[in-house]
């Protein structure tokens, strides 16, 4: 009895290490953080170039492009301003991240605008934008 107690320790052993092992390597690996991360309340303003771009100037030095995956036409309504609202955690570090609605003036109703991608520009891409439409 003592054997077979034994045996099943074991087997039950190199069970747990087995499957202990297949479920650790199936959990993704967490992401690095991101450098193109940033705080909500460092987003302090922006600029529409046309419909589909927006520039957006984060803190007083860094700056993003944001594609949207379409049409966004209130971003170059008469006096648009945005309607963003965050969920969860207070970063932002992608398109993922972004509820983002765009109003043609104050009162107008406001149109989703869908984030396609969010990309931070280098200070060549930065210099690179016409000076009206930097923010």
């Amino acid at each position: 009895m003592e054997k077979s107690m034994r045996t099943f320790a074991l087997y039950a052993l190199t069970t747990a290490i087995v499957f202990g092992a297949s479920a650790a390597s199936a959990q993704p690996a967490s992401a690095p953080p991101s450098n193109s991360c940033f705080f909500i309340n460092q987003f302090q303003t922006w600029k529409a170039p046309d419909d589909k771009t927006m520039f957006i100037r984060v803190g007083s030095n860094r700056y993003f492009r944001l594609d949207m995956a379409g049409s966004c036409s209130a971003l170059k309504g008469i006096n648009p301003h945005l309607i963003t609202r965050f969920s969860g955690t207070n970063s932002i570090c992608s398109k993922l991240d972004w509820n983002l609605k765009v109003a043609r003036a104050p009162g107008s109703p406001p149109e989703a605008c869908i984030v396609s991608a969010m990309t931070e520009l280098t200070p060549e891409e930065v210099k690179a934008i016409p000076k009206k439409f930097k923010p």
